[in-house]
């Protein structure tokens, strides 16, 4: 027999297979470790809205929110960021006993998030501008024994992709395995092992459970070489199917059928890649919980671009994102206005045409249409009655708001248990739908849907649905002894009043708000609007969770509304923007800092204060810019007097009304955004002003206090410092902040640019709070 020249001689065995083996699967897997709770069990305290008696329905013992865990996965290719905490400012470690009742504890029976659950944040999430690695492994090389034994899952449907059938619920991930998937086989003898376990050809027979021992005359098989990386390495190419990629390579045919001991040193064998014990896929990874995904339906007045007033329809809009892209089935339910931009829906049609809904002594006819508004499944309901409840030609502002959204928020639930719809989350925002959780608890869980539980995410407390007993008497709540308590919707100043927003604190399972500060202040500050002891009673379910924003929309990379577009690493980009700005409104080019103001003209966003920062801009050598308007025409008239006297000076600009590509421009092309707002529950603009490098000059109040610290006076890392802050609401705090802003960009230009730039560097997407709400929804559905 001609004898094949010997291979070099390779590494030695190791002295433990199971070492060997071991070592092999850490350096060639990427491990995901679940996270250390800091407790050994979790509070099981907790109750729903009861059905009848004098206790308030949801007041449960929550623990309150730990500190914030992140799980860093190895090597930076996956992000499965497990946040268990609502804030990001340090007030709330001393709040969050009472604020924040999301606990590590409530998170366990969550436990952690696959990295194959968790999207990949494209360019736009990433605050560098560069694109995020995809959540995904390598497949081995083709001598790469490791998968073995285990069938590829099969392909599910992408999160954020919207389904066909729109009526059916999206089932959990983790179902069973694709049947028609070929098992693993050997190559060369089409043989397979248990689970798709490769069978030894003749020769290299072995009993399970033991290692394989050189036969006689054979020289031993090889240690296991050192794993492969997960990227590719150049390979010869192999056109088979991909199962033929995870078997092992055939033996030589040189390879003799019996050994020959007289000739055992000289006899080369081509060496096939050591095989493994058969063995569980469990024992090669450590098993990691998976986050179950969940229905999600989302009932709101407003969501942006198709029926938007404020904050809350781009809260909506960017939440049900993040969630979808989470793995998770969210559907959005809303009124179908007369005034929808129909240019945002696409394949909008009829679902349920004949869906009636109990409104007084009768019922209202109702048609169900649905469509899809960039991605997500929205149902539009539109009432045929002669009280023409949403074809008024705009959203609010007319006498029977409230009757408008307590029909709205019955004909949601009803359809829902009409169409056999059974969410796991009813997720409610503000007063309008607030009645919705009194429905489910009052009515539709006796009629079967004990399934759902319901959160309530306030907005703005200023707005809470003060009205009469019309209301009882039109949904069907005969019994006005029973929600006249002050345990139930009872108004707190007002003992012939009910209150909407107090109805759903106290029958929701949990309570939110859209920052960790406001929460405290509406509790414990006086700005609950009368709301206070409703919310110290219910404080165990309740908390704040600060907004993000979509940076698919407010990303100075990807938007098209500015003509020049730049990142952390083009930063000078934008002042071609800044002089696009000043060409747009007409003012004079020059070296001076421009300061902005966008936002609605309502006292609570501290009109005296802008109409006192314009003109100190003007005496400090700045311009100054307005873009916003009000619905009380009494301030509109006033400010369209400011911009008359205004009109003729070169570096001011008011524009008494509001325009989207101009707001993009605006953001792009300041160097300042003014909120020194009374109260601020959360705030958009200052998180936007960030991602484009504006910096903000903010009061510290609400959710502005949560995210933006001061350059001059914060005990956070400079890299976390990203703008001025003032304490009180007068012209003298104002002057301080606004004052130390423009002294900076003129006397010390390379710190105002490192300040931008670490504005520009702050994570405010949708990632943290998409994962707190995550963990507020497991919270409530076991209770």
């Amino acid at each position: 027999m001609a004898r094949k020249p010997s291979r070099p001689k390779k590494a030695p065995f190791r002295t433990d297979p199971k070492a060997s083996r071991k070592a092999k699967v850490e350096d060639t897997e990427q491990v995901i470790e679940p996270p250390v709770t800091t407790n050994g069990t979790a509070d099981e305290a907790g109750s729903k809205p009861a059905a009848a008696g004098g206790q308030a329905a949801g007041d449960s013992g929550t623990q309150p929110l730990g500190a914030a865990g992140k799980l860093e996965p190895k090597g930076g290719q996956e992000r499965a960021a497990l946040s268990t905490a609502s804030a990001s400012s340090g007030l709330l470690g001393s709040a969050r006993s009472e604020a924040n009742p999301v606990s590590a504890q409530g998170e366990k029976a969550a436990g952690s998030v696959k990295a194959d659950d968790v999207s990949p944040r494209g360019a736009a999430r990433s605050t560098s501008g560069e694109a995020a690695a995809p959540a995904t492994r390598s497949l081995p090389a083709s001598g790469d024994t490791r998968l073995q034994g285990r069938s590829a899952a099969a392909p599910g449907p992408k999160p954020g992709v919207p389904v066909e059938d729109t009526g059916i619920k999206a089932t959990p991930e983790g179902g069973a395995k694709n049947p028609s998937e070929p098992a693993a086989t050997v190559a060369g003898t089409g043989q397979k092992g248990e689970g798709g376990s490769p069978v030894p050809s003749a020769g290299a027979t072995r009993e399970p459970g033991k290692a394989a021992s050189p036969e006689v005359g054979q020289r031993a098989p090889k240690p296991p070489q050192k794993a492969r990386p997960l990227a590719p390495e150049p390979a010869p190419s192999t056109a088979g199917p991909e199962v033929d990629r995870l078997a092992p390579e055939p033996l030589a045919k040189e390879v003799p059928l019996a050994p020959e001991p007289a000739q055992a040193e000289s006899v080369h064998v081509e060496e096939p890649v050591p095989e493994e014990e058969p063995r569980a896929p469990a024992e090669a990874i450590p098993a990691v919980a998976a986050r179950p995904s969940l229905f999600i339906v989302h009932i709101t007045p407003e969501m942006a671009p198709v029926a938007k007033v404020g904050g809350l329809a781009d809260v909506v809009f960017g939440l049900t994102q993040e969630l979808a892209i989470r793995g998770n089935h969210v559907e959005i339910v809303l009124p179908k206005y007369d005034n929808l931009r129909y240019d945002h829906i696409y394949e909008l049609h009829t679902v349920y045409d004949d869906l009636w809904v109990p409104w007084y002594e009768g019922a209202v006819h109702c048609t169900v249409y649905f469509g899809f508004v960039h991605d997500r499944k929205c149902f539009f309901i539109e009432p045929h009655s002669q009280d023409n409840f949403f074809n008024r030609g705009s959203i609010y502002g007319f006498n029977d708001d409230v009757l408008r959204y307590v029909f709205f928020s019955r004909a949601a639930i009803e359809f829902l248990w009409k169409a056999g719809k059974h969410p796991d989350i009813i997720h409610c925002h503000d007063w309008q739908t607030a009645m919705l959780p009194v429905f489910l608890y009052e009515f539709y869980q006796r009629l079967g849907m004990t399934h759902s539980r319901a959160c309530l995410t306030i907005h703005n407390f200023k707005h809470q649905g003060v009205t009469g007993m019309e209301v009882l008497r039109a949904s069907g709540l005969h019994q006005p002894e029973r929600f006249f308590d002050y345990d139930r919707l009872r108004d707190n100043n007002n003992a012939h009043a009910l209150n909407l927003l107090k109805g759903g604190i106290v029958y929701a399972n949990f309570v939110t708000t859209v920052s960790p500060r406001y929460a405290f202040e509406t509790k414990d500050q006086g700005q609950g609007f009368g709301l206070e002891p409703t919310l110290h009673t219910h404080h165990l379910k309740y908390g704040g969770v600060v907004n993000g924003i979509d940076y698919e929309v407010w990303n100075p990379e990807v938007d098209r509304y500015i003509p020049v577009r730049f990142g952390t690493e083009s930063i000078d980009r934008k002042y071609d923007n800044k002089r696009a700005l000043r060409h747009r409104l007409m003012l004079a080019e020059n070296e001076k800092p421009i300061v902005a103001f966008i936002g609605r003209l309502d006292p609570q966003k501290g009109l005296e204060l802008v109409r006192h920062a314009i003109f100190h801009s003007l005496e400090r050598g700045a311009q100054f810019v307005l873009l916003g308007s009000s619905p009380d025409q009494r301030i509109n008239a006033d400010f369209w007097g400011l911009k008359r006297m205004l009109n003729d000076s070169p570096d001011c600009h008011l524009e008494i009304s509001f325009n989207e590509d101009l707001s993009h421009l605006i953001y792009a092309g300041a160097d300042m955004m003014l909120v020194p707002s009374q109260f601020e529950p959360c705030g958009l603009t200052q998180l936007i002003a960030l991602r484009y490098g504006t910096i903000p000059v903010v009061r510290s109040v609400g959710g502005l206090a949560d995210t933006i610290f001061d350059k001059d006076h914060s005990d956070r890392p400079l890299h976390e410092r990203n703008g001025y802050v003032f304490q009180n609401y007068d012209n003298r705090g104002l002057e301080s902040a606004l004052g130390r802003a423009i002294a900076c960009y003129y006397n010390h230009p390379q710190d105002f640019r490192e300040l931008m730039l670490h504005a520009m560097r702050a994570d405010y997407s949708w990632n943290h709070p998409g994962e707190d709400y995550l963990n507020i929804y497991d919270h409530i559905r076991h209770k």
